[in-house]
């Protein structure tokens, strides 16, 4: 059996930077056993594996396919770098005719529209809500050791912890964090969270003018730190758009490869989250 893989590196115009999906276009489906195998050889944050809904269409002519992410440590609900990702491999090099992609989720129905300049997502929204900080003291300790923390959240549908960082902090403490990520795993065991954002306010005086930071870990899903999260800013762009009272925003993610989102929240429920994508790798997987 000979399986195509792509890497493609998300949320960015430059290879090596962003966050790097491998991507497999598929014309069966594979057992689960064979997902994670792959996923795990891969060995990068997610691995997506399309497949066809209508046999009588291929890659270039369909717009409707079934979309699932495995780390390398179990599958996903959500993921979006692989999301956009698997959406550039259709455009870029399968050459789909169409517009706009739908893929069938863990998450529901995902579009993605090609625009001048990357890729438009569809997601849902995921609003987090107030914590009481000392109910997570230990983890936050882990997290971000002496510095001030200004607010901390849930989203209980994600379990993803979000840290907001005092104002009085400025970008290199957040980008000079060094997060024991396998303490990490290790002082949160409760099953209320599996993914740890944390954030600051930006600069959007100065160019390019980011209305926020951030960075995310997951060891609980396998992903120590991931570069460039698109699920993270479901739960990031509702935060931060109460905050600052305005639905369109820039965001930039501070992991070592870092990478760019733009978003919009919209009174539906949902999100917009926009960015570029670069193929870097062409290959296959031979069984």
């Amino acid at each position: 059996m000979e399986i195509p893989v792509y890497t493609v590196d998300a949320f960015t115009n430059l290879p090596f930077k962003g966050n790097p999906a491998a991507v497999c276009p598929l014309m069966h489906e594979l057992t689960d056993d064979l997902y994670h195998k792959i996923a795990a050889e891969m060995q990068l944050s997610e691995t997506a594996f399309i497949t066809r809904i209508n046999p009588t269409e291929d890659f270039s002519t369909g717009s409707r396919f079934r979309l699932r992410w495995f780390t390398p440590t179990t599958e996903v609900d959500l993921c979006g770098h692989a999301t956009l990702a698997s959406a550039a491999v259709l455009f870029q090099l399968k050459k789909n005719i169409n517009p706009t992609l739908v893929f069938e989720t863990k998450s529901g129905d995902l579009t993605v529209t090609q625009k001048e300049e990357g890729y438009v997502m569809d997601f849902p929204l995921n609003p987090p809500t107030m914590e009481d900080p000392s109910q997570f003291s230990d983890i936050i300790k882990v997290a971000v050791g002496n510095h001030p923390v200004q607010e901390v959240y849930l989203c209980p549908n994600t379990k993803k912890l979000l840290i907001r960082l005092a104002d009085s902090c400025d970008r290199t403490v957040l980008t000079s964090l060094q997060v024991d990520t396998g303490l990490l795993q290790n002082t949160e065991k409760s099953g209320r969270v599996n993914g740890l954002i944390i954030t600051m306010k930006g600069s959007p005086d100065s160019q390019p003018g980011y209305d926020f930071y951030s960075r995310y870990f997951a060891p609980w899903a396998g992903v120590p730190e991931d570069p460039v999260t698109g699920s993270a800013h479901t739960v990031l762009g509702s935060y931060w758009s109460k905050e600052l009272g305005k639905n369109k925003l820039l965001a930039y993610q501070c992991s070592s490869r870092g990478g760019k989102l733009e978003l919009e929240v919209r009174e539906d429920g949902r999100i917009n989250i926009s960015g570029e994508a670069v193929t870097v790798l062409q290959g296959t997987i031979t069984l």
